[in-house]
């Protein structure tokens, strides 16, 4: 292995300009892409295909790409395809098992590669020699899972100093948590976590899917009740809940809590309000409901008795949870991926959590009546299904912590918080869907 010189793979720099804003882990999609500069290149592995490591500044923000190169590109490696490298094919080498496959044996051997430190956990050994595939489902992040054993996230964005994910992850892991997958080994460079290794959960299945097949099953059976389809989603809802509330336990156990008074929570006010001034501004249907979600907000401030806040999720939703044979696991712990990195890791109230996966619900139900042409019956049921997981998950939860619903004036100002965030979000993005978190807070009002 060899340092492969900063400047041959500088001369990518006019193919990255075009090529970044394509990836859907781009953060800047929209604005004019002027200033692209590789920071640092180091090779991983020499010879035809060779992998190198470049970590890639692009309008003052860093990116993470690991670029393959070969003499000649094959038919199934066309498509990620960046550049031209000398008379070599460039392309998104985590595409290419034969590349990614090497990343867990350098973690294994703990090497030191041009600045990059692969470590596996303390008291770990990692199988070596396994096949690697590509996860494609990610937004902001890539994965890579290595046999059945292993799966590495890449953080395309790595952020400098200490990963919310990591800490976390080992955090609860320590505390003998079992709703997460065990931690196995990091990859670290230029003074940031830039990939974290975890057990791969392959007998797993993820949240979203299945409740969304729940939704399907109810939809298609046209009469009956959601509790009375044979794809009732509630038992599934309420152990989430309990796994959620066992997960906001142990963080609070193991890296402590704190209770601030009502006071306390102005400036989180007051970006709620502003996130609803920015909103406003841009969908104006909004706007009937203004009152009642600044009432909603403002109401926050008559909450007696503290309210207790620590390390939570950030950005919980079905997406990011999995059901395996054994129970319900939580993944992806960095916070919400638009916030700056210094919010993430802010303490904040479990209830955020618990309002994320209330609104996921929603989402479940009435995502596959968005958009088409209104079938009353349909909605009817989907609403219903919503109601009765999210009234099972706020059950389940309170057979740990306490009932969620017993603060309701918390509660309802962070789900109307992350409605007003998913109608921008929306609106920006898939317009039709924007009728689900309006909808929403409609019938808050």
């Amino acid at each position: 292995m060899s340092t492969r010189p900063l400047h041959a793979v500088a001369s990518l720099t006019d193919d990255l300009r075009t090529w970044l804003p394509a990836q859907r882990w781009f953060a800047a999609k929209g604005r004019d892409l002027t200033d692209v500069r590789v920071e640092r290149a180091v090779g991983l592995a020499d010879g035809d295909p060779a992998l190198v490591h470049a970590l890639v500044e692009a309008n003052g923000e860093l990116y993470q790409v690991l670029i393959g190169v070969r003499a000649e590109l094959p038919d199934h490696l066309a498509p990620f395809a960046i550049g031209q490298l000398g008379e070599s094919h460039a392309y998104d080498a985590t595409h290419d098992p034969e590349l990614m496959s090497g990343l867990i044996d350098l973690m294994s051997k703990g090497a030191d590669l041009g600045g990059l430190s692969w470590r596996a956990e303390p008291g770990v050994e990692l199988l070596t020699g396994l096949r690697a595939r590509p996860i494609g489902v990610e937004q902001s992040n890539t994965s890579v899972v290595f046999g059945y054993h292993y799966i590495l996230k890449l953080f395309r964005r790595p952020v400098l100093g200490a990963n919310r994910d990591v800490d976390l992850h080992r955090a609860l892991w320590a505390a003998g948590s079992k709703q997460i997958a065990q931690p196995v080994g990091v990859v670290e460079g230029a003074g940031a976590v830039l990939g974290f290794a975890q057990r791969f959960l392959g007998d797993s299945a993820e949240g979203w899917a299945t409740a969304t097949a729940s939704v399907r099953d109810l939809l298609a059976e046209g009469d009956l009740h959601a509790r009375e389809v044979g794809g009732d989603f509630a038992g599934e809802a309420s152990r989430l809940g309990a796994a959620v509330a066992q997960v906001h336990a142990d963080l609070a156990t193991t890296l402590g809590s704190d209770v601030i008074d009502a006071a306390g929570m102005e400036s989180s006010l007051a970006q709620m309000h502003r996130r609803l001034d920015e909103v406003l501004l841009e969908v104006p249907a909004l706007a009937e409901h203004e009152s009642t979600v600044r009432a909603a907000f403002d109401a926050v401030r008559g909450v007696s008795g503290g309210i207790p806040v620590q390390h939570v999720h950030g950005d919980l939703h079905l997406g990011q949870v999995l059901r395996t044979t054994a129970g319900w696991v939580l993944i992806d712990f960095e916070g919400e991926p638009a916030a700056a990195p210094e919010e993430r890791v802010l303490t904040r109230s479990p209830l955020r959590d618990v309002a994320g996966m209330l609104r996921s619900f929603d989402y479940a139900a009435l995502h596959l009546v968005a958009g088409g042409e209104p079938d009353h019956q349909q909605e009817v049921r989907a609403a219903e299904w919503a109601d009765r997981n999210r009234a099972a998950f706020c059950e389940g939860y309170a057979t740990v912590g306490g009932d969620p619903r017993e603060h309701a004036a918390l509660l309802r100002a962070f789900e109307l918080d992350k409605a007003v965030y998913e109608v921008r979000y929306e609106h920006r993005n898939r317009p039709d869907w924007v009728a689900i978190p309006l909808a929403a807070i409609k019938r808050a009002a």
